[in-house]
């Protein structure tokens, strides 16, 4: 039986991001890959031009369909900007008891833009972070949640101490933002290590945090503890980004098969 994921996150037309950068990165980590879509998105690798939400009822329904009949051994959470889909979301996963939940809490772009409301981000803090088992926040992110300006390596460590002790999970703080660029910092039961990477020249990094976190997520579905699936997830996405994908005008999408060669991926011959 191969072991399953769930991700639970928007749509990204253009492929690099959200839903379809989870079932990639959980199809090349060896899992079988499911998805509840929170909301639609016309975008590419220059920017989002229209989103469309789902409604509560219909995320219900998907998630319903989902637990009943192939449940998920890991949960991945993506960007959830309305309060609604969020408390239906906390509902399912509480009812069906899901386990192994990585929430990548998608609050502020790299530029430093707010990307949901203050009502959601409340509700992301009381209805889902208690359940997860570990949080994804970048810098940014860390900020918005502890109120502590991150300038240092120690900064970080501080902030995602709180997180921890706020909502008892594991917390992976990831560097960038020209602070600890490609290393992060994993804090849970009251110790941290740090998880250097490999700093790549590669401008195309649309959809880092949403495969990151769905590395993490396939590692834990297949009973990897939290410090190897970070490892794990982490050499991953360093080889998706050194694979060199050139897609697009914009910040294009990693490869995220970069590892997956047989008879099928073959190219034409000419």
């Amino acid at each position: 039986m191969r072991k399953t994921a769930l991700t639970i996150a928007g749509s990204d037309s253009s492929g690099g991001a959200g839903i379809q950068a989870d079932i990639k990165t959980m199809m090349a980590n060896g899992v079988y890959a499911m998805s509840a879509i929170t909301a639609l998105t016309a975008q590419n690798t220059t920017g989002v031009t229209a989103i469309l939400n789902a409604t509560p009822e219909f995320l219900g329904q998907e998630l319903d369909s989902l637990f009943t009949d192939i449940f998920p051994d890991a949960v991945k959470i993506g960007m959830v900007s309305d309060r609604e889909l969020i408390c239906i979301i906390a509902e399912k996963l509480k009812q069906y008891q899901a386990k192994n939940i990585v929430v990548d809490p998608v609050m502020v772009a790299t530029s430093g833009a707010r990307l949901i409301s203050e009502d959601a981000i409340e509700t992301l803090k009381q209805e889902l972070f208690p359940l997860a088992a570990i949080l994804t926040p970048n810098i940014p992110e860390a900020e918005e949640l502890t109120g502590i300006k991150i300038n240092s390596a120690e900064d970080m460590i501080s902030a995602a101490r709180q997180i921890s002790e706020t909502y008892h999970c594991a917390v992976l703080c990831k560097g960038g933002h020209q602070l600890n660029d490609a290393n992060d910092l994993l804090y849970a039961n009251d110790s941290y290590q740090w998880f250097e990477g490999k700093r790549i020249d590669n401008p195309n990094t649309h959809g880092t945090g949403c495969t990151l976190s769905s590395a993490i997520a396939s590692n834990l579905a297949k009973g990897y503890d939290l410090n190897t699936s970070v490892k794990r997830a982490k050499d991953y996405i360093s080889g998706a980004l050194a694979a060199m994908l050139d897609l697009g005008a914009g910040s294009g999408p990693m490869d995220h098969g970069f590892a997956i060669h047989n008879v099928y991926t073959e190219e034409k011959e000419d």
